[in-house]
């Protein structure tokens, strides 16, 4: 008997409003991830990706399909998933050390301990000396660290990441892009990663799945060549440049496409 995928997200189907005004936000979107692997999913907007998520996440139904988690649904079940926005949503009252450690303290774990537990990931993300400031306090860099490190406390087997560093200047964002991937590396997480940037996708991701927008569906997916850790040098390899050209013309072939309908 084969072996059950970790994640498998099988025939998702979703619509919003009815009759002719009705929109199909995402259409027969089917595909796997193995654990430990990162997923970069690639669109342009308008393409499903978010309500994709939040099916998985388990915040929103769909109309057809079923999302399994080691062979058990997520559908309507929030709380399974570790899920990062691109907007940091850290609770501006309270310090970096109390935000970071929420997803622990909300599940009956002592402060103290909580920090503690934390306290690796707040290292490894620079933001030790700045665990007792609040979130106005901190540069946009800075939030987003503190919104990955609460994300990685939360102790779940599967990471929701949707365009985590899409506001970010370049310069910042390429750091945060080095430090996920030494993260992601380090503690061989599972990891669900959407983004506009072609570049980002091919920077972090083991495979890459490409959607086709109103119906969202898959129109490309590709394993990448190269091992992590990649850099931008690693970019400008032959083989990850065709990669890219194929992605950029899929892509630029679908929008011209939706342009003319």
């Amino acid at each position: 008997m084969p072996e059950q995928p970790y994640l498998q997200v099988k025939g998702l189907s979703k619509a919003f409003g009815s009759g002719p005004n009705a929109v199909t936000a995402l259409k027969d979107v089917s595909f796997t991830l193995d654990q430990g692997k990162f997923l970069a999913v690639l669109g342009p907007s308008g393409c499903g990706k978010s309500t994709l998520f939040n099916i998985i996440a388990g915040l929103m139904a769909p109309d057809g399909g079923d999302v399994t988690l080691q062979g058990e649904s997520l559908l309507m079940r929030p709380g399974r998933t570790g899920y990062m926005l691109q907007k940091d949503l850290l609770l501006p009252w309270r310090t970096v050390a109390d935000n970071i450690t929420l997803p622990q303290t909300l599940r009956g774990i002592r402060r103290r301990r909580a920090l503690e537990n934390a306290l690796e990931d707040a290292r490894a993300c620079g933001l030790e000396p700045l665990l007792h400031r609040r979130p106005d306090e901190l540069s946009g860099g800075q939030r987003q660290r503190a919104a990955l490190v609460r994300t990685l406390q939360s102790g779940k087997p599967l990471l929701l990441l949707d365009e985590p560093f899409g506001a970010l200047d370049a310069i910042t964002r390429l750091h945060l892009q080095e430090l996920l991937t030494s993260i992601c590396l380090q503690k061989r997480l599972t990891i669900l990663f959407v983004t506009h940037d072609v570049d980002e996708a091919l920077l972090l991701s083991d495979s890459v799945l490409v959607m086709g927008c109103q119906p969202g569906r898959i129109i490309g997916q590709y394993d990448l060549p190269q091992e992590k850790p990649r850099t931008l040098k690693t970019l400008a390899l032959p083989r990850l440049m065709a990669v890219k050209a194929e992605i950029m013309a899929l892509l630029d072939q679908e929008v011209k496409q939706h342009a003319k309908e």
